[in-house]
């Protein structure tokens, strides 16, 4: 196997220390290999670039065990030491059994990384790291935020409080007024019903019966505390917000781009900034940045069997906020995502559609984000647009299970729409007198002598007829008088006397 780099190291990180590694190609020779064991103080650290530069590394490789590749990789990306890192996945460098010591692990890893056999992480820069720590941070006071308002309701619930049955947020405005107004010492149930704003104001009766509880102390003191809590949480993520719109302004026009996306609002759209960044180069296509967050179908497939679909974990940050947006999609009820997963939902269920759905906005963000543009709405008939043979076939192919013998006529032509403007009757669609589940029929908006002389709605759209010729002693067709209605298809029987069938574009 062909050696692609003549010097290299690799890292074998833990908690107190890190097994370095260095591995030397002098041509036809043997393979020179340096080891060392460094502390992982900073000290201990700015040692082992030092040492790396000294033996003229460039490329260095190390495992991410836990958060402990950090800190070495911080130190080692300063610009003194000009050192080209990757961080590897532990899975790809996992030790053969019998063979594992920490000295052979960065041996092992250092000749992989020699032949060119392993594949690096996505590692963003600096301050996308730092914007991505203050995103996740938001994620996780949210969280505590939605145990500590669980915990309200729980405790309401153990007092006799019935106010989520009539609520729908205990923590807004109206529901923090009343449980101000409890952990005070108020116990009349028609005065706390008072304190309601809004909507709410309109169920007075069930309030009063929903706050007609069994107050303590005890009960007073733990509702007090848990507001005090959900108060303190609610400030600190109103912090970490302010810091990440400070850190964000230079982006604010990618941001608004991405708001265009439907379903994706401000912090979704800090979301995606913060994991994936806005260098797409690091990405070769959409579907390389799919796969990196786990939104795309797994690849399991032996003795030509596939054995499991299933999505591997990938970034559960980015996947989590995109798979609400997704359901937030679902809401609008209209657009090509819309759509998308109504499609999709049909023969796969919702949950893979919703999947489906996050999948589609993360390659729409990744083209704003790389190419500078903004979100264009397909409209919600796009794949019908795309494929309208096979939009029609399925149609087709419904009504005929349902019992219906369809027959296609094409639409009628442009030129009959001045008609329409000129005052003309508008078209009415509806089935013929006196008939039962049969398909409807539309009149036509212009009549004719013609189809007046026949007795039958005008089949022509107002377009210019051919001369009078004689018409057939019986007009009528057995196709039409089995659906009980006046012949659609004297025009043809010029042509086709028999009947009315070769006048027919498909049936089903």
């Amino acid at each position: 196997m062909k050696i692609l780099y003549r010097r290299c190291a690799a890292l074998d990180v833990h908690k107190k220390t890190v097994c370095a590694c260095i591995r030397k190609s002098c041509g036809k020779g043997p393979i020179e290999i340096e080891r060392e064991t460094f502390g992982t103080y900073s000290c201990d650290l700015d040692r082992l670039g030092e040492w790396l530069t000294e033996h003229k590394v460039r490329r260095v490789a190390m495992e991410s065990t836990g958060v402990y590749w950090i800190p070495v990789w911080n130190v080692l990306e300063a610009t003194r030491f000009r050192l080209e890192l990757m961080l590897v996945n532990p899975a790809t460098v996992k030790a053969l059994p019998g063979c594992k010591t920490d000295p052979k692990d960065a041996a092992r890893i250092a000749e992989l990384h020699q032949y060119g056999l392993l594949r690096g992480s996505f590692v963003p820069p600096r301050w996308i790291r730092q914007l991505r720590d203050l995103v996740r941070r938001r994620t996780h006071l949210q969280q505590d935020r939605n145990r500590i308002t669980n915990r309200l309701a729980a405790l309401l619930e153990t007092a006799n409080v019935k106010l989520g049955s009539v609520a729908s947020d205990i923590t807004g405005v109206s529901g923090r007024r009343m449980l101000y107004a409890i952990s005070e010492g108020e116990s009349d149930a028609v005065r706390l019903a008072g304190l309601a704003l809004g909507r709410l104001q309109d169920k007075q009766g069930d309030l009063v019966k929903a706050l007609q509880g069994r107050f303590s102390g005890h009960f007073r003191a733990q509702l007090r505390d848990l507001l005090e809590d959900l108060q303190y949480t609610e400030k600190k993520v109103e912090r970490v917000e302010q810091e990440i719109r400070r850190q964000m302004e230079p982006h604010a026009d990618l941001i608004a781009r991405l708001c265009t996306i439907p379903g994706v609002d401000q912090v979704a759209a800090w979301t995606i900034v913060a994991e994936i960044g806005v260098d797409m180069s690091v990405f070769p296509t959409a579907a390389h940045v799919g796969s990196w967050a786990g939104l795309c179908p797994g690849n399991d497939e032996s003795a030509g069997k596939r054995r499991s679909g299933r999505t591997r974990k990938g970034n559960r940050y980015l996947r989590r906020m995109l798979v609400q947006c997704a359901w937030a999609v679902t809401h609008s009820q209209e657009g090509f995502l819309y759509s998308l997963f109504l499609r999709i939902a049909r023969r796969r269920g919702m949950k893979k559609a919703a999947l489906a759905v996050a999948h589609r906005i993360l390659v729409i963000a990744y083209h704003i984000i790389g190419d500078g543009v903004t979100y264009r709405e397909l409209g919600q008939d796009h794949a019908d647009r795309q494929h309208p043979l096979r939009t029609t076939r399925r149609l087709v192919e419904r009504l005929a299970n349902l019992g219906f013998d369809v027959e296609l006529r094409p639409k009628a032509p442009e030129s009959s729409a001045p008609a329409a403007a000129s005052g003309l009757p508008a078209v009415r669609r509806g089935r013929p007198p006196g008939s039962r589940n049969r398909r409807p029929y539309v009149r036509s908006r212009v009549s004719c002598p013609r189809c007046d002389k026949r007795g039958i709605p005008c089949i022509h759209g107002g377009k210019p007829v051919l001369p009078e010729r004689p018409a057939n002693p019986d007009p009528g067709c057995p196709k039409c008088k089995a659906w009980g209605i006046p012949c659609i298809h004297a025009r043809n029987q010029l042509r086709c006397p028999s009947g009315g069938d070769s006048s027919d574009l498909s049936g089903a």
